[in-house]
């Protein structure tokens, strides 16, 4: 089996930034693959707006959290579903729309994952370690449980998305969030809540990088 490279995911700040999407495009630019828009507070205009400021060669590298209906109007890469909008009766209807973009979704614990009979391109599990933007917001999760189970179920060959780690991500945490089987992490504090988040990103990526050159 071919293991695909680590991967870096942005998740965008819930509130407004101040050119917000100018950096964005600049982690873009930098390398930066797959960018979580996050805004659960907005209407779907304001969403809108967002997408339409960012240039159409990086509008692939997009994934919504709310407005699902844009992913229908922008070449946006994909959706990704709360726990509140998989329980929408609608929801199986948009997602034969969009059998071609990406679906992820978040969970909270690895059993959730198991069990839930959609399948996703790839979920968020968090949080994996104590989260840099929601104080207070400690983790349950020994890695070595994480470890032993996503290795479980790769040996029973069991359906499995790819899993990326979420919540207090930092460069020096990313080896042992490899180490211990995910395919990638997602970060929100650890870049936009840093005093330059393009030499965060950076850094992340230098981290990342040399673990997938080994």
């Amino acid at each position: 089996m071919v293991v695909p490279p680590f991967s870096l995911l942005s998740i965008s700040p819930p509130e407004r930034v101040e050119n917000e999407v100018e950096l964005l495009c600049q982690l873009f630019a930098q390398g930066l693959t797959t960018a979580h828009i996050r805004k659960p507070d907005w209407s779907s205009d304001e969403l809108t707006n967002y997408l339409q400021q960012i240039p159409a060669v990086y509008l692939h590298r997009v994934v919504v959290h709310s407005a699902y209906e844009l992913a229908l109007q922008f070449p946006i890469k994909g959706i990704h579903l709360t726990e509140s909008s998989r329980r929408q009766p609608t929801i199986g209807t948009l997602l034969q729309k969009l059998r071609r973009r990406s679906i992820s979704a978040s969970f909270h614990d690895l059993n959730a994952i198991a069990t839930d009979r959609r399948q996703y391109d790839y979920v968020l599990l968090s949080p994996i370690f104590d989260s840099v933007s929601k104080e207070g917001y400690k983790s349950n999760f020994s890695l070595a449980e994480v470890q032993n189970t996503l290795a479980g179920w790769q040996r029973h060959n069991t359906y499995i998305p790819q899993v990326i780690a979420l919540g207090g991500v930092l460069p020096s945490n990313i080896r042992s969030i490899q180490q211990a089987g995910f395919a990638g992490a997602a970060v929100l504090g650890g870049i936009w809540q840093q005093p330059d988040p393009i030499v965060a990103f950076k850094n992340l990526q230098a981290e990342i990088n040399q673990l997938n050159i080994q």
